[in-house]
């Protein structure tokens, strides 16, 4: 597959969630990522959560016992001619398998060793177990999203997982192959969740301390406190998002729900009279369907979009136009992105588990 990483290997040990993810992405841009599945797959919950997902995509996958002495040396040549390694234990289990950041950089100088961790490798959690929830939890993210008078609203394993995680140890991989590729030297990427995710507030933190933001759920500029930039209910039981930040966008919002020279309408500049206004765009909106409203706001400068169901998405014209989703082997899948003029990327299916053993091996022999 081509790509920008086209050439680079990439051995990514087995795992959950953002890891494999971040092999996904690397996978995506052209990279050769071999998976090292474990000889028994897992079964139930979280062994629907790991291998052979959509996660592993355009990779190549070899099963090993980690605890065989020729399957340990099987790993070990295949990161011997690795330019990244990507695993997701907790601290001090790569070392006790003798294929630690020290022990793997002495084989390979030039190696980049992606650890991907929720904690952390230090800290007073470190050696704790945790999910995305609990991360997002602790950065203050979780505390800030969702209504004032409900829970906390987790966003999925979105922002955690893959946003402060998964993304984040590709940025930190490409960066230190840039440096080793350079240098010849590589070095260890220590990608823990709560920093990613504490990195994706700080804009949040800069309004903090500005006094632009306050420090509750659901009441600034953002966090739906702002009635102008929230999401309503239709006359039919779905919503629409509203995000009319601007005056020249406001404006068109207005037109668009008919309200544009309304004198009765608050000022949305008092604060104090957002509950009103947020009434008066909730009774205008409830007076339609979705798709009614969708008519009016689409290729508006309104700020407008429905908000579609994850199958709802897939079918949306502006999608289906770009190209952001595709079909591979039957499956309808996020397309690659970022997209690039020179090199396209393409996404490859999803290997089975130990489906490139012999071949594998036949390139490490040769």
């Amino acid at each position: 597959m081509a790509g920008p990483l086209q050439g680079v290997r990439v051995v990514e040990f087995a795992g959950l969630g953002p890891g494999p993810f971040c092999g996904m992405l690397l996978a995506d841009l052209g990279a050769d990522v071999v998976r090292i599945d474990r000889r028994s797959a897992g079964t139930g919950l979280i062994g629907a959560l790991g291998g052979t997902s959509l996660l592993d995509r355009g990779k190549r996958s070899i099963a090993l016992d980690l605890k065989d002495a020729e399957d340990l040396a099987v790993v070990r040549a295949l990161v011997g001619r690795a330019d990244v390694l990507l695993e997701g234990f907790r601290p001090g289990v790569m070392e006790r398998l003798g294929l630690g950041p020290e022990q793997a950089l002495e084989l390979n100088p030039a190696l980049v060793y992606g650890r991907m961790t929720g904690w952390g490798q230090t800290g007073l959690l470190a050696h704790s177990a945790g999910h995305d929830i609990g991360y997002v939890a602790l950065t203050g993210a979780l505390g800030a999203t969702g209504r004032p008078d409900e829970r906390p609203a987790p966003p999925l394993n979105l922002l955690g997982d893959f946003g402060g995680g998964g993304v984040f140890l590709a940025l930190g991989a490409v960066a230190a192959l840039l440096h080793a590729r350079t240098t010849g030297q590589g070095q260890v990427v220590d990608a823990a969740i709560v920093d990613g995710t504490a990195v994706l507030t700080t804009m949040i933190h800069g309004m903090l301390d500005q006094g632009t933001w306050r420090d509750v759920r659901g009441g600034n500029l953002l966090d739906t406190g702002a009635p102008f930039y929230d999401v309503y209910r239709c006359a039919d039981g779905t919503f629409l998002a509203v995000g009319a930040l601007e005056e020249q966008f406001y404006a068109a919002l207005l037109t668009g729900l008919g309200l544009a020279g309304d004198a009765s309408l608050p000022d949305r500049s008092d604060v104090r009279a957002w509950p009103q206004l947020r009434d008066r765009f909730a009774e205008v909106i409830g007076s339609r369907t979705r798709d009614e409203w969708w008519q009016v706001f689409a290729g508006t400068d309104a700020c407008v979009a429905p908000v579609w169901s994850l199958l709802e998405a897939v079918q949306d014209q502006h999608n289906t136009e770009r190209g952001v989703f595709v079909e591979v082997d039957g499956v309808h899948q996020p397309a690659v992105a970022p997209r690039f003029s020179v090199t396209p990327g393409a996404v490859g299916s999803v290997p089975a588990v130990g489906q490139h053993d012999a071949e594998i091996r036949a390139e490490l022999a040769g």
